[in-house]
This record gives C-alpha cells, sequence and structure tokens, in this order.
C-alpha cells in the first residue's frame, strides 16, 4: 500500500516519526510534511507565497519532504505534483494532544485528512491524548486501522478522525460522534517591557460531554474514538425547512 504521510507538528515530530517507523513495516511510505510548527492552522492554504520544499534526509537516507506551507498545502502539492501515483491511503499525525469536538475546525492535523478526502483519497487523522503519550502502541492501531480502510473503503469525502488514548495497551474502541468538547475559552493577558498588552490563549483540551457516544467522551473513558467526518457541511433537513422562503422571497417587488 502506498501512503502519503503527513502532519501540523512538522517534519521532525515525534508523532510522525514514530508512525513512518511502524508503517514502513508493511507499506510504501511518503511523507511531505511542514517544515515546522503548524498546529491550529485548521484548512488554510497558502496562496499569496512560495512553497519551498526540501528534501529531509535521516541517516543518510531519504526520510521524507518538508513544505513551507500548511498541512493542506503539504496534502495537495503532493497529490498533485510529488508523487508519480496517488496515494492509495493519506494518514495525518500522530498528533500529541486530542482533537476532539470543535477543535475539529482548527486543527491542520484534521485538515489534513480533509483535503485528502476533498481529493477522493481515503484518509484518517490520528491523535493521542498526551503530549508523551505511548506512540508505538498508537502507531501499531493506526496501521492496522489503515489496513481495514484499504481493504473496506471509506465513501467518497468522508475521512476518519481518531484519538487515542494515552495507554500501553488499547483497552477497546467505539465509533462516535463529533461532541462539543474543545479548546479552554480563555485569554491570558500580559505586559510586556515596553508596556503594552498581549494575550496568549488557552490550549488545553476541556472535555465536556456527557453523551457516551461522542469522540470526547469516549476518550475520557480510555477508549479510542473512531468519527466519521464529512467533507460537505451542509444540513440537508435545514434546506427542506427553508424552501418556503424560496417562495416569500421570489415574490418580493424590487
Amino acid at each position: 500500500m502506498n501512503i502519503l504521510l503527513t502532519n501540523d507538528d512538522g517534519i521532525h515530530a515525534d508523532g510522525l516519526c514514530v508512525l513512518k517507523e511502524a508503517l514502513d513495516e508493511q507499506h510504501t511510505v511518503t511523507v511531505v510534511a511542514p517544515d515546522g510548527e503548524r498546529s491550529a492552522a485548521a484548512h488554510a492554504i497558502t496562496l499569496h507565497l512560495p512553497l519551498i520544499l526540501d528534501r529531509i534526509e535521516k541517516d543518510g537516507r531519504l526520510f521524507g519532504y518538508s513544505i513551507s506551507g500548511t498541512p493542506a498545502d503539504c496534502v495537495k502539492l503532493a497529490v498533485q505534483e510529488l508523487l508519480p501515483d496517488r496515494p492509495d491511503i493519506v494518514i495525518s499525525g500522530i498528533n500529541p494532544g486530542p482533537n476532539v469536538g470543535i477543535n475539529l475546525h482548527y486543527s491542520g492535523t484534521v485538515s489534513a485528512a480533509k483535503e485528502a478526502a476533498l481529493l477522493g483519497i481515503s484518509a484518517i487523522a490520528v491523535s493521542i491524548n498526551s503530549p508523551d503519550g505511548h506512540l508505538e502502541t498508537a502507531a501499531r492501531f493506526t496501521r492496522d486501522l489503515a489496513n481495514f480502510v484499504r481493504k473496506e473503503g471509506l465513501p467518497h469525502g468522508i475521512f476518519l478522525n481518531v484519538n487515542i488514548p494515552d495507554l500501553e495497551q488499547i483497552g477497546g474502541v467505539r465509533i462516535t460522534k463529533q461532541g462539543i468538547s474543545g479548546i479552554e475559552e480563555a485569554f491570558y493577558r500580559r505586559t510586556d517591557p515596553k508596556n503594552r498588552t498581549y494575550f496568549w490563549q488557552g490550549s488545553q483540551t476541556r472535555f465536556t460531554d456527557h453523551d457516551k457516544e461522542t469522540d470526547g467522551h469516549s476518550l475520557s473513558e480510555n477508549l479510542v474514538s473512531i468519527t466519521p467526518i464529512r467533507c460537505d457541511m451542509t444540513d440537508h433537513d435545514e434546506i427542506k425547512r427553508l424552501k418556503y422562503l424560496e417562495r416569500i422571497f421570489s415574490q418580493r417587488k424590487p
């Protein structure tokens, strides 16, 4: 299986390196990742600056390619310009911290997988619930899940957002829906030496879900959360409810 591996933490991040090692045992892996930290880049793409490509070697061998852009840039450029063939699957991660609830809207990890899904490629975004977690365990699980996705496939425009508890051994899995947990809503005010006010935004995830079927609640119970995410953000039920507006506004005189 040909795998494109990326992340939002940069090409030298531990999560990516450990995951590449696990995937290399069974598959052909190409790494195309940002040249530095791009956490919370969401689905941004770079339009007004060039994308600089660098070849990264480790121990005298090609490790991958770094891009001076966002996670979504990495996927787009890899698929359209760098790879000789479309990958069978795109994997983004392993992110050192959860991506649950509303965090999905901010996450570069998730958006890289979303970009792949938009391009019609099966994709997985994977995160672990600790910056210093059991990465080898998470990597092995991700490899097994990738093998399953390759065999079973995913519908067009659907990708998997996976959150793995920090455990030495996986205890259970739950297929979940996106919840409401997210980054703490807090800003920390500071004053610099020139008496100017500046702020640090809170970055800790708060698990506020009480519904056991949600991603955040399942992760807090030490279960792997697997959430199928749809790229199409249309509320189709609301379209039906609002149809009457067509008649109302069509009858209005200029």
